[in-house]
């Protein structure tokens, strides 16, 4: 498994919800959300402020270890 920067963000929870504590930790908080669910990491990313690629590494690598 792994994401992309279109996967949605409740699409990549759905995957492993563990990613959880990433998402969260650069300040997407607003997981719970219907609204999040089907924000695309690229879309969350443009409004936290976040590089995309730099998350979808950190979560693909996630996804690879567990």
């Amino acid at each position: 498994m792994q994401v992309t920067k279109d996967t949605l963000i409740g699409e990549a929870l759905e995957m492993n919800r563990e990613i959880a504590p990433i998402l969260m930790g650069i300040g997407m908080h607003c997981l719970g959300c219907p609204a999040s669910q089907a924000e695309s990491i690229a879309d969350a990313c443009a409004v936290h402020g976040i590089n995309p690629d730099e998350l979808v590494n950190e979560i693909n690598e996630f996804l690879a270890k567990h």
